[in-house]
Parts: structure tokens; C-alpha cells; sequence
């Protein structure tokens, strides 16, 4: 595969999953004089390590659902956080249990299309792939788009 069909699996992709809703993107916002809270900035389609939006894709982080902020007791500090982030996104607007993407990082195309690296992918051996887990190789972006999109795809009701 020649590394200008980059462009062109993308675009296969985000063919393929038009009618599969996107979900949010978000970015923290602080104030002084509000609460921190998490705004939506846009959407993109969730595919595996990706996020793919309509004319970008992106890097997953963190990964939350909205809910209204509640008083409760916590055995531990890590689900008063996580509580807390949740909080974050209702105040920002989303609804509660909307599930929203923060910390995400945008993937240079460019970079990997002139034979380097960017995020989970890269041009090895001249063929876009993408690295699907920390521990992993590198697989084929082809057919790693493909299985995700048909898994997408059998998930919706």
C-alpha cells in the first residue's frame, strides 16, 4: 500500500461509519470564578485506540460518562476523583451519562504519511499500521479499521 492511501483509508472509514452516531469530545475548562468544568468541543467517531473525526483523528485518554454531582461517602480517593471528573462534564453541559473523550491528543497525518510516526501510528515497511496497545505491535490500519468498524457496526441495536 502506498503511503498516500493514508488519506484514502480514512476517508474509507468515515464512510463507512456515517450512520454510527459519534460521541463527544471534550477539553477541561478553568475559571476563576466558576467551578472547573469540561466543555464540548467537538465529535468524532470512537474506533479502538482512535478517535476519528470528520477531517482529523485523534488519540484516546480518558474516557468518562457524565453525571450530575452528588454527596456521598468514598472508601477511596480515586472514586472521589473520578466522581469528580464526571461532575466536571455535567457542569460543562453534557447530559448525564453521555460519555465523553478528554486528554485526547491530535495525530499528525503528515508526519506519518512522510515515513514517521504519530500517536499509535506509523508508516512500517511503507504500509500505514497502527498499534493497538502499549504492549503491542504494529498491525495493518486496513484491516485493524475494518474489524473495529464491523464491530461498531454488530454492537448498534
Amino acid at each position: 500500500m502506498a503511503t498516500d492511501d493514508l488519506g484514502v483509508l480514512l476517508d474509507r472509514a468515515r464512510a463507512a461509519l456515517r450512520d454510527v452516531s459519534q460521541e463527544a469530545l471534550g477539553r477541561e475548562k478553568l475559571s476563576r470564578w466558576r467551578a472547573p468544568r469540561i466543555v464540548r468541543v467537538g465529535s468524532a467517531w470512537h474506533v479502538g485506540v482512535l478517535l476519528i473525526a470528520d477531517d482529523a483523528v485523534f488519540t484516546t485518554a480518558e474516557v468518562l460518562r457524565a453525571a450530575a454531582p452528588v454527596r456521598r461517602g468514598y472508601a477511596a480517593e480515586s472514586a472521589r476523583a473520578r466522581a469528580e471528573r464526571r461532575a466536571e462534564a455535567s457542569r460543562g453541559g453534557f447530559a448525564d451519562g453521555e460519555t465523553v473523550y478528554v486528554g485526547w491528543s491530535p495525530i499528525d497525518l503528515d508526519a506519518v504519511a512522510a515515513g514517521g510516526s504519530s500517536g499509535p501510528i506509523a508508516l512500517i515497511d511503507g504500509v500505514p499500521s497502527v498499534r493497538w496497545s502499549a504492549a503491542g505491535g504494529f498491525v495493518p490500519l486496513a484491516g485493524y479499521l475494518d474489524e473495529r468498524i464491523a464491530l461498531l457496526r454488530t454492537d448498534r441495536p
